[in-house]
């Protein structure tokens, strides 16, 4: 299709392309709220996990892993789910209510799951529900309102987010566990539990009154309505033919379609090996950390909790904040596949010097497993995010960030489930067997996954092969 004929999706994209705003940070931090949430919520429950057994909960080694795991599976089928549905109904018709759902899973999970652990399963399933679909819509959003040059910084911005998120849960934890006087274990959890409703809940209002997002508009052939939108929410006037051009994208296009095939395998791929260790690591630190203290009970847990907030703050938290600014600068496939490599180096030193993960060698196990953090954050955690709604046609995107996104999750779950397990045969073996997921992740994102830099997404998305003309 040449330029005269591509007029309208043109027009819109390449003014949305070159736009600055404040339209920008108000889109990024109704997004990013709801990813400091998300990480809240999923990283908060492995300190209650160490708890509930103390407040007189019986529970079995399946239950525990089920407890920590279950919000993560969740999380696939709402990625899924708000994946279609953001394709299919529309971007507007559906942000927002992901958040609903999490602000009634978190609410349940503290205040109605009655000493039952089955029950508050349930209510982490459903937490998980929008957990997944926070994943699948927030992304496509900023990306779609994204300019060219800065977009790596505005969608990694909002993953970024859950830094704060991971900082916040442990911190916050500590000071519930050093207060027991103040505030006893059998109220703490629950409070635990039901903050992370309140931030959620914030959002839900702004998001439920953005408009549909005039890339997405044009793509579906409502040219008017694209111009309208970039009018009211960016100050940005565009002049649009009344000729009608539309993308014929459907979803299964990303099966039919060879190279978008090959993408999708790269980017949910790489995300589900990379989310086995960070979900796994992160939710099971208590039971990392008890391989290197000698406390145990309350005394244990608190050193342990010292210790990931430690991680968290001094490794993971810049980590996160130095890809999302250089991501512009250096480039997506680069930071991936340096983070990979690092990821490799470090789990593979843990995993041959076993001696690292006993009491004696607590520096040098933190100065490693730091390493591997910092590595995971300015590497594959905020590439694998920000790749998907780059790469995909617009009318497809929501899917493909969806099941991108529930690679990611189906690791997260079954890495957290198997740790329980596979911590048990000695911290060493779980080491190695990420650092061997970190070798095939690095193979995946060079073969696989192209450079996104300072490229429009619907150049890379091929989005004018499939834009066709109305005759008039």
């Amino acid at each position: 299709m040449d330029e005269k004929e591509n007029g309208n999706i043109k027009n819109i994209n390449t003014a949305l392309d070159n736009a600055t705003g404040k339209f920008h940070f108000r889109t990024f931090l109704t997004a990013g709220m709801g990813f400091f949430t998300d990480a809240y919520d999923l990283f908060i429950i492995g300190t209650v996990i160490a708890i509930l057994p103390m407040i007189g909960w019986s529970l079995t080694k399946t239950e525990i892993a089920l407890i920590g795991s279950m919000s993560l599976i969740a999380a696939v089928f709402g990625a899924l789910t708000f994946g279609r549905l953001l394709d299919y109904l529309g971007r507007k018709a559906v942000y927002g209510l992901e958040l609903v759902l999490l602000v009634i899973g978190a609410l349940g999970s503290a205040f109605l799951s009655f000493k039952d652990p089955w029950a508050l399963i349930g209510w982490r399933f459903l937490l998980g529900i929008g957990i997944g679909g926070d994943y699948a819509t927030s992304s496509v959003i900023m990306a779609e309102y994204s300019n060219m040059k800065t977009r790596g910084k505005y969608v990694g911005s909002i993953l970024s987010m859950q830094s704060i998120g991971l900082v916040v849960s442990s911190l916050l934890a500590l000071v519930f566990l050093i207060n027991t006087k103040i505030i006893p274990l059998t109220d703490a959890w629950k409070i635990m539990l039901s903050v992370g409703a309140i931030p959620a809940a914030i959002v839900i209002y702004y998001r439920r009154k953005m408009p549909e997002p005039p890339r997405y508009s044009v793509a579906k052939g409502n040219a008017e309505e694209a111009a309208k939108n970039l009018k009211s929410y960016t100050g940005i006037d565009v002049a649009v033919s009344k000729q009608k051009q539309k993308l014929n994208a459907p979803w299964y296009i990303l099966f039919k379609d060879k190279k978008f095939l090959i993408t999708l395998i790269g980017t949910a791929g790489s995300w589900f090996l990379m989310d086995w260790a960070f979900y796994g690591n992160s939710i099971m630190a208590s039971r990392i950390f008890a391989t290197i203290i000698t406390a145990t009970g309350l005394p244990g847990l608190i050193r342990s909790t010292e210790y990931a907030a430690l991680i968290f703050t001094a490794a993971a938290l810049p980590g996160y904040w130095l890809a999302t600014f250089t991501l512009d600068k250096l480039g997506r496939k680069p930071i991936q596949v340096t983070g990979f490599i690092m990821l490799a180096v470090a789990f593979g030193i843990l995993a041959l010097l076993p001696i690292l993960d006993t009491p004696g060698y607590v520096s040098e196990f933190l100065i490693v497993y730091g390493v591997s953090y910092f590595f995971m954050m300015f590497g594959p955690n905020v590439t694998t995010f920000v790749y998907p709604p780059e790469v995909f046609p617009s009318t497809t995107r929501g899917l493909g960030t969806g099941i991108s996104a529930a690679g990611g999750k189906t690791g997260a779950f079954i890495g957290t489930f198997a740790d329980v397990f596979i911590i048990a045969s000695g911290l060493s073996v779980l080491m190695t067997v990420l650092a061997t997921f970190s070798i095939a992740a690095l193979i995946i994102t060079i073969l696989f996954l192209p450079e996104t830099k300072g490229r429009a997404m619907e150049e890379v998305s091929r989005e004018s092969e499939y834009t066709v003309t109305a005759k008039q």
